[in-house]
Protein backbone atom coordinates (compact mmCIF):
# COMPACT_ATOMS: atom_id res chain seq x y z
CA UNK A 1 0.00 0.00 0.00
CA UNK A 2 2.68 2.20 0.53
CA UNK A 3 2.56 3.12 3.71
CA UNK A 4 5.65 2.92 6.66
CA UNK A 5 4.85 0.16 8.63
CA UNK A 6 6.03 0.25 12.51
CA UNK A 7 6.16 -2.31 14.96
CA UNK A 8 5.86 -1.56 18.89
CA UNK A 9 6.83 -4.13 20.71
CA UNK A 10 8.50 -5.77 24.00
CA UNK A 11 12.65 -5.54 23.55
CA UNK A 12 12.57 -9.67 23.48
CA UNK A 13 11.14 -9.31 20.36
CA UNK A 14 12.94 -7.05 18.09
CA UNK A 15 14.53 -10.02 16.75
CA UNK A 16 11.42 -12.35 16.06
CA UNK A 17 10.44 -13.39 12.57
CA UNK A 18 7.58 -10.79 12.64
CA UNK A 19 9.67 -7.65 13.68
CA UNK A 20 11.46 -8.85 10.47
CA UNK A 21 8.32 -7.48 8.44
CA UNK A 22 8.44 -4.23 9.81
CA UNK A 23 9.77 -1.14 8.02
CA UNK A 24 10.88 -0.03 11.53
CA UNK A 25 10.58 -0.89 15.52
CA UNK A 26 10.15 1.14 18.31
CA UNK A 27 10.71 -0.43 22.03
CA UNK A 28 7.67 -0.83 24.30
CA UNK A 29 10.69 -1.90 27.13
CA UNK A 30 11.63 -4.83 29.08
CA UNK A 31 8.65 -6.95 30.88
CA UNK A 32 5.58 -8.97 30.13
CA UNK A 33 2.64 -8.43 28.46
CA UNK A 34 1.13 -6.27 32.03
CA UNK A 35 4.27 -3.99 31.19
CA UNK A 36 4.50 -4.13 27.19
CA UNK A 37 1.37 -4.84 25.01
CA UNK A 38 -1.44 -3.81 27.93
CA UNK A 39 -0.29 -0.95 28.62
CA UNK A 40 -1.96 2.12 26.81
CA UNK A 41 0.34 4.92 27.60
CA UNK A 42 3.36 3.34 26.08
CA UNK A 43 1.51 2.13 22.87
CA UNK A 44 0.40 5.59 22.11
CA UNK A 45 3.57 7.13 23.06
CA UNK A 46 5.50 4.86 20.99
CA UNK A 47 2.71 5.64 18.33
CA UNK A 48 3.58 9.57 19.27
CA UNK A 49 7.49 8.69 19.05
CA UNK A 50 7.95 7.08 15.56
CA UNK A 51 5.09 10.13 14.13
CA UNK A 52 2.79 7.10 13.02
CA UNK A 53 -0.58 8.43 11.71
CA UNK A 54 -2.63 5.61 13.12
CA UNK A 55 -2.80 1.76 15.08
CA UNK A 56 -3.72 -0.99 14.31
CA UNK A 57 -4.54 -3.25 17.33
CA UNK A 58 -4.47 -6.46 15.88
CA UNK A 59 -6.49 -9.15 17.33
CA UNK A 60 -5.32 -9.67 20.83
CA UNK A 61 -3.91 -7.92 23.55
CA UNK A 62 -5.75 -4.39 23.41
CA UNK A 63 -7.64 -4.97 20.54
CA UNK A 64 -11.37 -4.80 22.31
CA UNK A 65 -10.54 -2.81 24.67
CA UNK A 66 -12.23 0.79 25.01
CA UNK A 67 -9.36 2.61 26.26
CA UNK A 68 -6.86 2.26 23.30
CA UNK A 69 -9.50 3.64 21.21
CA UNK A 70 -10.02 6.36 23.49
CA UNK A 71 -6.75 7.54 23.82
CA UNK A 72 -6.04 7.33 20.17
CA UNK A 73 -8.73 9.70 20.06
CA UNK A 74 -6.73 11.80 22.68
CA UNK A 75 -3.78 11.55 21.15
CA UNK A 76 -5.01 12.46 17.62
CA UNK A 77 -4.03 9.22 16.20
CA UNK A 78 -6.12 7.03 14.25
CA UNK A 79 -7.68 3.90 15.72
CA UNK A 80 -8.45 1.20 12.80
CA UNK A 81 -11.24 -0.11 14.49
CA UNK A 82 -14.85 0.31 16.06
CA UNK A 83 -15.31 3.69 17.98
CA UNK A 84 -15.02 3.13 21.78
CA UNK A 85 -18.91 3.10 22.54
CA UNK A 86 -19.11 0.42 20.36
CA UNK A 87 -16.28 -1.45 22.31
CA UNK A 88 -17.48 -0.79 24.96
CA UNK A 89 -20.92 -2.28 24.62
CA UNK A 90 -20.37 -5.50 22.76
CA UNK A 91 -17.54 -5.71 25.57
CA UNK A 92 -20.34 -6.13 28.28
CA UNK A 93 -22.34 -9.57 27.65
CA UNK A 94 -25.30 -8.37 29.88
CA UNK A 95 -25.56 -4.77 27.64
CA UNK A 96 -24.89 -6.65 24.51
CA UNK A 97 -27.37 -8.99 25.08
CA UNK A 98 -30.20 -6.41 26.38
CA UNK A 99 -29.11 -4.56 23.06
CA UNK A 100 -30.22 -7.41 20.74
CA UNK A 101 -33.17 -8.09 22.58
CA UNK A 102 -34.24 -4.92 21.40
CA UNK A 103 -33.07 -5.30 17.84
CA UNK A 104 -35.28 -8.25 17.33
CA UNK A 105 -32.08 -10.23 17.08
CA UNK A 106 -32.91 -13.88 18.92
CA UNK A 107 -30.97 -14.42 22.29
CA UNK A 108 -30.26 -17.67 24.31
CA UNK A 109 -33.08 -17.61 27.03
CA UNK A 110 -31.19 -15.96 30.62
CA UNK A 111 -30.33 -13.73 32.99
CA UNK A 112 -28.15 -10.50 32.14
CA UNK A 113 -29.91 -8.12 34.48
CA UNK A 114 -27.77 -5.40 36.28
CA UNK A 115 -28.38 -7.45 40.20
CA UNK A 116 -25.29 -9.75 40.05
CA UNK A 117 -25.68 -11.37 43.74
CA UNK A 118 -25.75 -15.31 44.43
CA UNK A 119 -29.31 -14.87 45.03
CA UNK A 120 -30.70 -13.29 41.94
CA UNK A 121 -28.66 -16.05 40.02
CA UNK A 122 -30.07 -18.81 41.83
CA UNK A 123 -33.33 -17.30 41.51
CA UNK A 124 -33.12 -16.66 38.03
CA UNK A 125 -31.74 -20.29 37.22
CA UNK A 126 -35.00 -21.86 38.77
CA UNK A 127 -36.79 -19.70 36.34
CA UNK A 128 -34.60 -20.55 32.91
CA UNK A 129 -33.97 -24.67 34.05
CA UNK A 130 -31.06 -26.91 33.63
CA UNK A 131 -28.83 -27.21 31.75
CA UNK A 132 -27.38 -23.79 32.31
CA UNK A 133 -24.12 -21.65 31.58
CA UNK A 134 -22.87 -19.58 33.79
CA UNK A 135 -20.75 -16.90 32.10
CA UNK A 136 -18.41 -14.02 32.71
CA UNK A 137 -20.20 -10.72 31.93
CA UNK A 138 -16.60 -9.40 31.03
CA UNK A 139 -14.99 -11.75 28.97
CA UNK A 140 -14.79 -14.59 26.36
CA UNK A 141 -12.72 -17.00 25.74
CA UNK A 142 -14.19 -19.68 28.07
CA UNK A 143 -12.81 -17.87 31.16
CA UNK A 144 -15.55 -18.13 34.31
CA UNK A 145 -17.12 -20.09 32.21
CA UNK A 146 -19.20 -23.46 33.81
CA UNK A 147 -22.06 -25.77 32.89
CA UNK A 148 -24.40 -26.61 35.28
CA UNK A 149 -26.46 -29.83 34.95
CA UNK A 150 -28.23 -29.69 38.32
CA UNK A 151 -29.40 -27.15 40.82
CA UNK A 152 -27.35 -28.80 43.52
CA UNK A 153 -24.31 -27.41 41.63
CA UNK A 154 -25.12 -24.37 40.85
CA UNK A 155 -23.56 -22.63 44.12
CA UNK A 156 -20.18 -24.21 43.65
CA UNK A 157 -19.87 -23.07 40.04
CA UNK A 158 -20.87 -19.44 40.93
CA UNK A 159 -18.09 -19.40 43.38
CA UNK A 160 -15.69 -20.98 40.88
CA UNK A 161 -17.18 -18.58 37.69
CA UNK A 162 -16.62 -15.30 39.65
CA UNK A 163 -13.17 -16.34 40.86
CA UNK A 164 -11.60 -17.12 37.18
CA UNK A 165 -13.82 -13.98 35.77
CA UNK A 166 -12.23 -12.04 38.49
CA UNK A 167 -8.85 -12.80 37.98
CA UNK A 168 -8.93 -13.20 34.01
CA UNK A 169 -11.11 -9.72 33.87
CA UNK A 170 -10.73 -7.96 36.74
CA UNK A 171 -14.45 -8.06 37.18
CA UNK A 172 -16.42 -10.81 38.63
CA UNK A 173 -19.55 -10.26 37.52
CA UNK A 174 -21.89 -13.53 35.96
CA UNK A 175 -24.57 -14.10 34.09
CA UNK A 176 -26.73 -17.33 33.03
CA UNK A 177 -27.89 -18.50 30.17
CA UNK A 178 -29.77 -21.79 28.91
CA UNK A 179 -27.08 -24.36 27.83
CA UNK A 180 -27.84 -25.46 24.53
CA UNK A 181 -26.87 -29.05 23.83
CA UNK A 182 -25.22 -30.09 20.56
CA UNK A 183 -24.18 -26.86 19.35
CA UNK A 184 -22.48 -25.56 16.23
CA UNK A 185 -20.57 -22.40 16.67
CA UNK A 186 -21.11 -20.22 13.44
CA UNK A 187 -20.01 -16.73 13.64
CA UNK A 188 -20.55 -13.70 10.51
CA UNK A 189 -18.31 -11.75 9.24
CA UNK A 190 -19.53 -8.38 8.88
CA UNK A 191 -18.34 -4.72 7.94
CA UNK A 192 -19.41 -1.19 8.37
CA UNK A 193 -18.89 2.22 7.83
CA UNK A 194 -19.50 3.48 11.31
CA UNK A 195 -22.74 5.58 9.22
CA UNK A 196 -25.36 2.11 9.84
CA UNK A 197 -23.83 0.87 6.60
CA UNK A 198 -22.69 -2.84 7.06
CA UNK A 199 -22.46 -5.61 4.82
CA UNK A 200 -22.01 -9.38 5.75
CA UNK A 201 -18.93 -11.14 4.20
CA UNK A 202 -20.75 -14.78 4.75
CA UNK A 203 -20.18 -17.61 7.41
CA UNK A 204 -16.71 -19.27 9.27
CA UNK A 205 -18.12 -22.52 10.47
CA UNK A 206 -15.74 -22.11 14.17
CA UNK A 207 -17.42 -25.38 16.08
CA UNK A 208 -14.36 -27.89 16.34
CA UNK A 209 -13.11 -26.33 19.73
CA UNK A 210 -10.78 -27.45 22.86
CA UNK A 211 -11.47 -25.60 25.66
CA UNK A 212 -13.80 -23.01 24.45
CA UNK A 213 -11.18 -22.24 21.99
CA UNK A 214 -10.87 -22.89 18.23
CA UNK A 215 -8.91 -25.20 16.32
CA UNK A 216 -10.68 -25.32 12.81
CA UNK A 217 -12.51 -23.22 11.27
CA UNK A 218 -14.19 -23.41 7.93
CA UNK A 219 -16.17 -21.46 5.51
CA UNK A 220 -18.72 -22.07 3.68
CA UNK A 221 -20.40 -24.14 6.54
CA UNK A 222 -20.56 -27.48 6.04
CA UNK A 223 -24.36 -28.58 6.33
CA UNK A 224 -26.10 -25.29 5.89
CA UNK A 225 -28.93 -24.12 3.70
CA UNK A 226 -29.05 -20.86 2.28
CA UNK A 227 -32.14 -20.18 4.13
CA UNK A 228 -30.48 -20.32 7.35
CA UNK A 229 -27.72 -18.30 5.89
CA UNK A 230 -29.78 -15.59 4.68
CA UNK A 231 -31.83 -15.77 8.32
CA UNK A 232 -28.78 -15.28 10.08
CA UNK A 233 -26.81 -13.13 8.27
CA UNK A 234 -29.87 -10.37 8.67
CA UNK A 235 -29.46 -10.88 12.58
CA UNK A 236 -25.82 -10.55 12.25
CA UNK A 237 -26.40 -6.98 10.21
CA UNK A 238 -28.99 -5.96 12.30
CA UNK A 239 -26.72 -6.34 15.64
CA UNK A 240 -23.64 -4.61 14.07
CA UNK A 241 -25.90 -1.94 12.20
CA UNK A 242 -27.33 -1.17 15.74
CA UNK A 243 -24.08 0.20 17.52
CA UNK A 244 -23.95 1.06 13.84
CA UNK A 245 -19.91 -0.92 13.60
CA UNK A 246 -16.86 0.62 11.92
CA UNK A 247 -14.58 -1.67 10.36
CA UNK A 248 -13.97 -5.25 10.13
CA UNK A 249 -16.19 -7.26 13.52
CA UNK A 250 -17.50 -10.65 13.80
CA UNK A 251 -21.13 -11.66 15.08
CA UNK A 252 -21.07 -15.07 16.55
CA UNK A 253 -24.20 -17.15 17.25
CA UNK A 254 -24.72 -20.36 18.72
CA UNK A 255 -26.63 -23.03 16.40
CA UNK A 256 -28.84 -25.69 17.56
CA UNK A 257 -29.67 -28.95 16.12
CA UNK A 258 -33.40 -27.98 15.11
CA UNK A 259 -31.68 -24.88 12.77
CA UNK A 260 -32.53 -22.51 15.94
CA UNK A 261 -29.69 -19.96 16.72
CA UNK A 262 -28.82 -17.44 19.11
CA UNK A 263 -26.48 -13.97 19.39
CA UNK A 264 -23.42 -15.39 21.65
CA UNK A 265 -21.77 -12.25 20.77
CA UNK A 266 -19.59 -9.81 18.62
CA UNK A 267 -16.02 -9.38 18.49
CA UNK A 268 -15.28 -5.95 17.86
CA UNK A 269 -12.00 -6.66 16.00
CA UNK A 270 -10.10 -8.77 13.36
CA UNK A 271 -10.68 -12.55 13.86
CA UNK A 272 -7.51 -14.72 14.33
CA UNK A 273 -9.83 -16.84 11.18
CA UNK A 274 -10.24 -14.06 8.64
CA UNK A 275 -8.14 -15.61 6.29
CA UNK A 276 -11.10 -18.62 5.73
CA UNK A 277 -13.09 -14.91 4.74
CA UNK A 278 -10.36 -13.86 2.83
CA UNK A 279 -10.19 -16.93 0.80
CA UNK A 280 -13.41 -17.26 0.01
CA UNK A 281 -14.23 -13.92 -1.30
CA UNK A 282 -10.90 -12.69 -2.44
CA UNK A 283 -10.83 -9.98 -0.46
CA UNK A 284 -8.39 -8.13 1.88
CA UNK A 285 -10.13 -7.53 4.93
CA UNK A 286 -6.90 -5.56 6.45
CA UNK A 287 -6.40 -3.55 3.34
CA UNK A 288 -10.14 -2.53 3.61
CA UNK A 289 -9.87 -1.71 7.18
CA UNK A 290 -6.74 1.12 6.79
CA UNK A 291 -8.61 2.10 3.53
CA UNK A 292 -11.40 2.91 5.54
CA UNK A 293 -10.02 4.98 8.36
CA UNK A 294 -8.01 6.77 5.76
CA UNK A 295 -11.23 8.55 4.63
CA UNK A 296 -11.99 5.94 1.78
CA UNK A 297 -16.36 4.79 1.50
CA UNK A 298 -17.20 0.98 2.04
CA UNK A 299 -14.87 -0.59 0.16
CA UNK A 300 -17.42 -3.44 -1.48
CA UNK A 301 -21.00 -3.37 -2.42
CA UNK A 302 -23.10 -6.36 -1.64
CA UNK A 303 -23.12 -7.54 -5.62
CA UNK A 304 -19.19 -7.93 -5.36
CA UNK A 305 -19.47 -10.47 -1.92
CA UNK A 306 -19.84 -14.04 -3.13
CA UNK A 307 -18.60 -17.28 -1.98
CA UNK A 308 -16.07 -18.98 -4.27
CA UNK A 309 -14.79 -22.45 -3.36
CA UNK A 310 -13.86 -23.75 0.00
CA UNK A 311 -11.29 -22.72 2.41
CA UNK A 312 -10.25 -24.31 5.57
CA UNK A 313 -8.11 -22.94 8.47
CA UNK A 314 -6.48 -24.84 11.28
CA UNK A 315 -4.41 -23.19 13.76
CA UNK A 316 -1.06 -24.21 15.14
CA UNK A 317 -0.58 -24.44 18.51
CA UNK A 318 2.78 -25.19 20.84
CA UNK A 319 0.54 -27.48 23.39
CA UNK A 320 -0.20 -31.03 24.32
CA UNK A 321 -3.32 -32.36 23.48
CA UNK A 322 -2.75 -35.82 24.79
CA UNK A 323 -2.23 -33.72 28.32
CA UNK A 324 -5.04 -31.77 28.10
CA UNK A 325 -4.05 -29.34 25.69
CA UNK A 326 -1.29 -27.92 28.37
CA UNK A 327 0.88 -25.39 26.86
CA UNK A 328 4.48 -25.94 25.43
CA UNK A 329 7.77 -24.18 25.28
CA UNK A 330 10.98 -24.28 23.80
CA UNK A 331 13.47 -23.14 20.75
CA UNK A 332 11.94 -24.33 17.55
CA UNK A 333 15.02 -26.79 16.16
CA UNK A 334 13.49 -27.63 12.50
CA UNK A 335 10.95 -25.16 10.98
CA UNK A 336 9.19 -26.10 7.52
CA UNK A 337 5.55 -24.87 6.01
CA UNK A 338 4.21 -26.63 3.35
CA UNK A 339 3.42 -24.42 -0.18
CA UNK A 340 1.65 -24.64 -3.36
CA UNK A 341 -1.56 -23.82 -5.10
CA UNK A 342 -4.50 -22.92 -2.36
CA UNK A 343 -2.25 -22.97 0.34
CA UNK A 344 -0.77 -19.72 2.54
CA UNK A 345 0.55 -20.23 5.87
CA UNK A 346 0.36 -16.87 8.75
CA UNK A 347 3.11 -17.74 10.91
CA UNK A 348 5.05 -15.81 13.60
CA UNK A 349 8.24 -18.10 14.33
CA UNK A 350 10.83 -19.63 12.01
CA UNK A 351 13.57 -21.91 12.91
CA UNK A 352 15.87 -20.57 16.02
CA UNK A 353 12.34 -19.02 17.61
CA UNK A 354 11.96 -19.56 21.17
CA UNK A 355 8.63 -19.97 22.22
CA UNK A 356 7.09 -18.44 25.31
CA UNK A 357 4.50 -19.57 27.84
CA UNK A 358 4.06 -15.85 28.45
CA UNK A 359 1.90 -15.58 25.51
CA UNK A 360 -1.33 -17.42 23.73
CA UNK A 361 0.26 -20.72 22.34
CA UNK A 362 -0.79 -20.11 18.70
CA UNK A 363 2.07 -20.65 16.23
CA UNK A 364 0.97 -20.17 13.62
CA UNK A 365 -2.34 -20.60 10.91
CA UNK A 366 -2.87 -23.25 8.20
CA UNK A 367 -5.31 -22.01 5.38
CA UNK A 368 -6.04 -24.01 2.19
CA UNK A 369 -8.39 -23.24 -0.40
CA UNK A 370 -10.11 -25.35 -3.36
CA UNK A 371 -13.00 -25.61 -5.42
CA UNK A 372 -15.01 -27.83 -3.11
CA UNK A 373 -15.02 -28.67 0.07
CA UNK A 374 -14.04 -32.32 -0.62
CA UNK A 375 -10.56 -31.04 -2.86
CA UNK A 376 -10.18 -28.69 0.08
CA UNK A 377 -9.98 -31.28 2.23
CA UNK A 378 -7.00 -33.46 0.55
CA UNK A 379 -5.35 -30.40 0.14
CA UNK A 380 -5.08 -29.99 4.06
CA UNK A 381 -4.30 -32.96 4.20
CA UNK A 382 -1.45 -32.62 2.39
CA UNK A 383 -0.72 -29.61 3.74
CA UNK A 384 -0.34 -30.80 7.89
CA UNK A 385 1.76 -33.83 6.49
CA UNK A 386 4.41 -31.62 4.88
CA UNK A 387 4.33 -29.00 8.02
CA UNK A 388 7.38 -29.48 10.34
CA UNK A 389 7.89 -28.47 13.64
CA UNK A 390 10.47 -29.96 15.83
CA UNK A 391 11.84 -29.03 19.49
CA UNK A 392 8.88 -27.68 20.77
CA UNK A 393 5.71 -30.35 20.81
CA UNK A 394 2.59 -29.18 18.85
CA UNK A 395 -0.75 -30.09 17.84
CA UNK A 396 0.29 -30.70 14.72
CA UNK A 397 -0.31 -34.60 15.08
CA UNK A 398 -4.01 -33.88 16.07
CA UNK A 399 -4.57 -31.99 14.03
CA UNK A 400 -3.56 -34.91 10.87
CA UNK A 401 -6.02 -37.12 12.88
CA UNK A 402 -9.09 -34.48 12.91
CA UNK A 403 -9.10 -34.01 9.47
CA UNK A 404 -9.30 -38.06 8.92
CA UNK A 405 -11.98 -38.42 11.08
CA UNK A 406 -14.61 -39.41 9.46
CA UNK A 407 -17.64 -37.59 10.91
CA UNK A 408 -15.89 -34.55 10.53
CA UNK A 409 -15.49 -35.52 6.78
CA UNK A 410 -18.92 -36.00 6.97
CA UNK A 411 -19.37 -31.84 8.05
CA UNK A 412 -20.91 -33.35 11.18
CA UNK A 413 -19.40 -30.72 13.71
CA UNK A 414 -19.93 -29.41 16.79
CA UNK A 415 -18.68 -27.82 19.71
CA UNK A 416 -18.58 -31.53 21.74
CA UNK A 417 -16.69 -32.69 18.80
CA UNK A 418 -13.10 -33.10 21.04
CA UNK A 419 -14.83 -34.46 23.46
CA UNK A 420 -17.23 -37.10 21.79
CA UNK A 421 -14.42 -38.26 19.07
CA UNK A 422 -11.23 -37.90 22.23
CA UNK A 423 -10.66 -41.82 21.95
CA UNK A 424 -10.30 -42.05 17.68
CA UNK A 425 -8.44 -38.56 18.30
CA UNK A 426 -5.55 -40.24 20.55
CA UNK A 427 -2.57 -41.49 19.12
CA UNK A 428 -3.20 -45.13 17.80
CA UNK A 429 -1.00 -47.66 19.91
CA UNK A 430 1.86 -49.49 17.70
CA UNK A 431 3.98 -52.25 18.04
CA UNK A 432 8.17 -51.43 19.07
CA UNK A 433 9.07 -52.99 15.12
CA UNK A 434 6.40 -50.23 13.57
CA UNK A 435 6.91 -47.79 15.50
CA UNK A 436 10.91 -48.31 15.09
CA UNK A 437 10.99 -48.47 11.25
CA UNK A 438 8.78 -44.63 11.31
CA UNK A 439 11.48 -43.47 13.25
CA UNK A 440 14.00 -44.68 10.44
CA UNK A 441 12.10 -43.37 7.52
CA UNK A 442 11.96 -40.07 9.16
CA UNK A 443 15.77 -40.31 9.95
CA UNK A 444 16.62 -40.99 6.12
CA UNK A 445 14.33 -38.12 5.25
CA UNK A 446 11.90 -39.59 3.23
CA UNK A 447 8.83 -37.02 3.38
CA UNK A 448 5.79 -38.51 4.94
CA UNK A 449 3.44 -37.48 2.16
CA UNK A 450 5.37 -39.51 -0.09
CA UNK A 451 4.95 -42.54 1.23
CA UNK A 452 3.79 -44.87 -1.39
CA UNK A 453 0.01 -46.76 -1.20
CA UNK A 454 1.55 -49.81 0.82
CA UNK A 455 2.71 -47.23 3.56
CA UNK A 456 -0.27 -45.54 3.70
CA UNK A 457 -1.77 -48.12 5.91
CA UNK A 458 1.05 -48.02 8.22
CA UNK A 459 0.89 -46.11 11.78
CA UNK A 460 3.16 -42.97 10.92
CA UNK A 461 5.47 -41.61 12.88
CA UNK A 462 3.88 -38.32 13.05
CA UNK A 463 0.78 -39.92 14.58
CA UNK A 464 2.17 -42.07 16.70
CA UNK A 465 5.33 -40.25 18.66
CA UNK A 466 4.25 -37.01 18.06
CA UNK A 467 6.84 -34.46 17.19
CA UNK A 468 10.78 -34.72 17.78
CA UNK A 469 12.43 -32.39 20.48
CA UNK A 470 16.32 -32.33 21.23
Amino acid sequence: MGITSILACAEDDRTTAFARAFDEIVSLGEGDARDTYLDVEKIVEAARASRADAIHPGYGFLSERKALAVACEAAGVIFIGPRPDAIELMGSKSASRALMERLGVPVVPGYSGEDHSDATLVRESARIGFPLLVKASAGGGGKGMKIVARPEDLAAAIESGRREALKAFGDDRLLIERYIERPRHVEFQVFGDGEGNVLHLFERDCSLQRRHQKIVEESPAPRFSDELRERMADAAIRAAAGVRYRSAGTVEFILGADGSFYFLEMNTRLQVEHPVTEMVLGVDLVRAQIELANGHSMPWKRDDLSQRGHAIECRIYAEDPDNGFLPQSGKVAHYREPSGAGVRVDSGIEEGSVVSVKYDPLLSKLIVHAETRELAIARLRRALDDFTILGTKTNLPYLRRIVRHEAWIRGEVGTHFVAEHEADLLPRAVDGAAEIASVLIASAGVEPSRRDTRRQALPSVWETVGEFSR
